[in-house]
C-alpha cells in the first residue's frame, strides 16, 4: 500500500488488491476454456483424418459438437467475469487514492 494514513484508504486499497486476485483467477479459467477449445479441435481434426474426412468438414463438426459450444460458453463467461472484477478493482484503486489525496489536502490545510 502506497503511502495510506487512514483506514479507509488502507481498506479500498486491500479490496482492489483482492478484486484484482480474482479477476486474474477468473482470466486463467477463461485460458483454461480456451485451451480446451484448442485441444478438442486438434484431437477432433486428427480423428477426421483418419477417417478421410477434410480439415473444413472436421472444424465444422468441431464447431458444433457439444464440448466445442461448452468451451466457448466458459470462455466467454469468465472473461466477462474477470472483466468485471477489473472494473471493480479500478474503482476502489480509484477511491483509495481519492482518499489519499483527499487527506493529505486536508493536512495541508
Amino acid at each position: 500500500m502506497p503511502g495510506f494514513q487512514t483506514d479507509e484508504e488502507r481498506v479500498a486499497w486491500a479490496i482492489a488488491e483482492s478484486l484484482l486476485e480474482k479477476a486474474r483467477a477468473m482470466m486463467r479459467q477463461a485460458e483454461s476454456a480456451l485451451e480446451n477449445f484448442k485441444r478438442g479441435k486438434e484431437i477432433n481434426r486428427q480423428l477426421c483424418a483418419r477417417r478421410g474426412i477434410n480439415d473444413t468438414d472436421a472444424e465444422i463438426r468441431w464447431a458444433g459438437s457439444a464440448k466445442a459450444k461448452n468451451a466457448l460458453a466458459d470462455n466467454s463467461f469468465h472473461t466477462g467475469l474477470a472483466t468485471m472484477y477489473f472494473g471493480a478493482a479500478n474503482t476502489y484503486y480509484a477511491r483509495a487514492l481519492y482518499l489519499r489525496n483527499r487527506s493529505r489536502s486536508d493536512l495541508a490545510a
